[in-house]
């Protein structure tokens, strides 16, 4: 059994391998062995990403969060991404399975939970406003089609075809869903603003520019969702 500092070392070795040289690290990565050793790779993944979101938060880069929220997302990342990376090996197997691989839901899900070994890199990358996801998705996809090849033997040209229209539509789909969160952020703060100038205003003056806001952002919302 591994001592604390070996598994370290090791978790360590493995993020470098992945992140330098995939290729290499997928063509000798064991298909079998158990679920253990990548589940607690991929849980000390979380950790450490969990960890630098809270940092960035705290710094003002991510969301803002009070001390104990960011405690806590260190604390709950590990898990919400042990029980999403069987359930995302599970949808990869499948699409494996689809293209022609013999591989077994193990090796599928060995390949997804190495490749969170660029995580931590992602959440930093993360911060910069759309190209961030971009750059992070399309990394993950790099490390797709190595997986492809290497693990389950399968034709770049087929897996760079399949992986690439998978990543582009969750390329699309995370474009959007980050324009409506800084659209709905930007429309809270604009909200709060205009509580605040309204409180040295007298009850009439305060009703009026509230209706008046109210009908500014009501078109405002009517025009976003055309």
């Amino acid at each position: 059994m591994n001592t604390p500092k070996e598994l370290i070392q090791a978790i360590q070795k493995t993020t470098v391998d992945v992140i330098k040289n995939p290729a290499g690290f997928f063509e000798t990565m064991p298909v079998t062995g158990g679920f253990v050793d990548p589940l607690i790779f991929l849980a000390a993944m979380g950790i450490v990403s969990g960890v630098i979101q809270a940092i960035l938060s705290l710094v003002g880069l991510g969301a803002e969060v009070s001390f104990f929220m960011a405690i806590g997302a260190i604390l709950v990342m590990p898990v919400i991404i042990a029980v999403a990376s069987f359930i995302s090996a599970g949808i990869f197997f499948v699409i494996w399975k689809l293209m022609g691989s013999n591989q077994t839901y193990e090796a599928a899900y060995r390949c997804v939970a190495y490749a969170s070994g660029i995580m931590p890199v992602m959440v930093l990358i993360g911060v910069v406003p759309y190209l961030g996801a971009v750059i992070g998705l399309l990394w993950m996809l790099y490390l797709m089609v190595i997986a492809s090849e290497k693990v389950h033997k399968l034709a770049s040209q087929k897996a760079w075809m399949v992986f690439g229209i998978i990543f582009a539509l969750l390329i699309i789909l995370n474009i959007n869903a980050q324009r409506t969160a800084r659209n709905a952020q930007r429309q809270v703060e604009e909200i709060n603003r205009q509580i605040k100038s309204m409180e040295n205003m007298a009850p009439e003056e305060a009703g009026k520019a509230m209706g008046e806001f109210l009908k500014g952002f009501k078109e405002s919302t009517a025009d976003t969702k055309k």
